[in-house]
């Protein structure tokens, strides 16, 4: 099994932020907007969650999001995950299966953090899931250039500059 047969049968489409994915869960329940807090606009699902695929080709660039994003390992070779959070401090967490050197099944990324993702073993692809809750809309998604993100983060232009599609 390779990436391509895992987006033929999942049916995965081309994601903004770079990689594929497909939505395989949206809660039928609402969480109604004068519950949320400021940053939402509108009534949210309790919770969403995607099939997503990075290849060592492709990449996920800095973004955020208003909710907490739990990222799922499922198959293929591990993925960094680079984190800067809203006060600037980066992080890297590794995801995957080699869990006696470090590698995560699961790890929760925080709302408001940037953070970008990367295949790490060449020729390869990384097959997670992502549960978003409250659930996820594109209202919440901010996907900013280079040059906004390294405005304000100056101090992480190096991997920014890696890390970003435009």
């Amino acid at each position: 099994m390779d990436e391509s047969d895992i987006i033929n049968h999942f049916d995965l489409q081309k994601h903004p932020e770079g990689g594929y994915y497909k939505e395989v869960y949206r809660s039928k329940g609402e969480i109604l907007s004068e519950h949320l807090s400021d940053e939402f606009v509108g009534n949210r699902n309790y919770c969403t969650s995607i099939y997503f695929l990075l290849t060592s080709d492709t990449f996920s660039a800095f973004h955020k999001i208003n909710q907490d994003e739990i990222w799922h390992f499922y198959k293929g070779t591990s993925l960094k995950l680079h984190l800067i959070s809203p006060e600037g401090k980066y992080s890297l967490v590794t995801i995957g299966d080699d869990f006696k050197n470090g590698d995560l099944f699961q790890f929760t990324v925080l709302a408001q953090y940037y953070f970008a993702a990367e295949v790490i073993k060449k020729n390869s692809f990384s097959f997670v899931g992502c549960t978003v809750s409250p659930g996820f809309d594109f209202r919440d998604f901010d996907l900013p250039s280079c040059e906004t993100l390294t405005l304000k983060f100056p101090i992480h232009k190096v991997i920014i500059k890696k890390m970003t599609h435009h």
